[in-house]
């Protein structure tokens, strides 16, 4: 299959459902090998099916809770395995509570940090050496611009999801001579499934997350998939170390 990632590898977390199956379907388009990578086994089950449609490309798949450092080892170990390379890795992998601060407890914050922070952590740090040794790599986070505009009930989200934004950018000063790029795509709501089952149904803190875009409208799920897929590609050889908002203009920087 030709495209602009045709022969590359490419790793996709948190894929089996939402913005990160819709990454999938548009990196399998562009000619990517996939590593889809997930907790939910049934779901990820369902993208692959998905996915499959997209693209006539190589999948495998891997399950397992990403927030512990042997499990993204392994795949980190089951990519390189099977295709002796990684080109991209796009930490996904996410999902938090959320809720007022005070409402928080230790468990709702550790899962959500967990979620989003350890995953990406973890992921991105197996993965550097391997792409070092090719001179070449593409990591691309998903972060949030809740980070930036201070969205309600967002706060310990924001904490994790913030240490996502920071990561990319140590990182890419790190390693800027290995020729890996580390970048961040930050989206405000994204109409999802989950979310579009709640939109216009007179839910206050729903309206509140679209009330702050000026386009009046949540994103598409390819939208986001589209700013990947790009961060992804040669084609940003020069862009490192930012963090590419998805947004509607619900911050403006």
């Amino acid at each position: 299959m030709t495209g602009k990632l045709s022969g590359q590898v490419a790793i996709v977390t948190g894929a089996a459902q939402g913005i990160g199956r819709a990454i999938c379907e548009r990196l399998a388009a562009d000619g990517a090998s996939l590593m889809m990578a997930d907790v939910d086994a049934d779901g990820l089950k369902e993208a692959v099916a998905v996915v499959s449609r997209a693209g006539q490309v190589e999948i495998a798949t891997h399950i397992g809770d990403l927030s512990e450092e042997a499990v993204a080892n392994e795949l980190i170990k089951a990519t390189v395995e099977r295709w002796g390379r990684i080109d991209i890795l796009v930490n996904n992998a996410g999902g938090g509570v959320i809720k007022p601060f005070l409402e928080q407890t230790p468990e709702t914050l550790r899962i959500t940090l967990d979620r989003n922070l350890w995953t990406t952590l973890w992921c991105t740090r197996a993965a550097i050496p391997e792409m070092q040794k090719r001179k070449y790599g593409r990591v691309v986070n998903i972060g949030a611009d809740s980070v930036r505009n201070g969205l309600w009930q967002h706060a310990a989200y924001n904490a994790a999801k913030g240490g996502v934004h920071g990561l990319t950018t140590g990182l890419a000063r790190e390693f800027a001579e290995d020729g890996i790029t580390f970048n961040t795509v930050a989206p405000c709501a994204v109409a999802t499934p989950q979310l579009q089952a709640l939109i216009g149904k007179g839910i206050p803190l729903v309206d509140d997350f679209i009330s702050v875009i000026p386009m009046g409208r949540a994103g598409e799920m390819r939208e986001v998939a589209s700013a990947v897929s790009y961060l992804a590609s040669e084609e940003a050889s020069f862009i490192t170390g930012q963090t590419i908002s998805v947004n509607g203009g619900s911050t403006m920087l």
